[in-house]
C-alpha cells in the first residue's frame, strides 16, 4: 500500500537541509519565515547567542489588514525591514523555512529588500 507523506513533515525535512548550511550571526542574522494557513510570521534570529532580535507577524498590533494573503506578506516584509533598520541591521541571511520561494514567502522577501534589507 502506498502512503502519502505528510506535507509538514516533508517541509521540516527540507528546512533541516537548509538549516544545515545557513546560520545567523550577530552581524548578519537569519531572517526566518513561517507561514500557516491563516497567519505569517518573520523573525531575525542570532543563532550564535540563540535569541530573536526582531520579529513581526500578522498577529501584531501594528499590523492592519487581513491576514493570510499576498498583501499581508508585503506588509510583514515592510515591518520586519523597518524594525531591523532601526536596530542597525542591514544585511541578513534569508531562511525560507522549507517553503518554496513563491507566493507569500516571495512577497515578504521582496518587500523586505525594498525597505532596506540586503540578502
Amino acid at each position: 500500500m502506498i502512503t502519502k507523506q505528510d506535507k509538514n513533515q516533508v517541509r521540516k525535512k527540507r528546512h533541516g537541509r537548509v538549516r544545515a548550511k545557513i546560520t545567523g550571526t550577530t552581524e548578519r542574522p537569519r531572517l526566518n519565515v513561517f507561514r500557516s494557513n491563516k497567519h505569517l510570521y518573520a523573525q531575525l534570529i542570532d543563532d550564535t547567542q540563540g535569541l530573536t532580535i526582531v520579529s513581526a507577524s500578522t498577529m501584531d498590533k501594528d499590523f492592519a489588514g487581513t491576514a493570510g494573503n499576498l498583501e499581508a506578506a508585503k506588509q510583514i516584509g515592510e515591518i520586519i525591514a523597518k524594525r531591523a533598520v532601526e536596530k542597525d541591521i542591514k544585511s541578513v541571511v534569508f531562511d525560507r523555512g522549507g517553503y518554496l520561494y513563491h507566493g507569500r514567502v516571495k512577497a515578504l522577501a521582496e518587500a523586505a529588500r525594498e525597505n532596506g534589507l540586503e540578502f
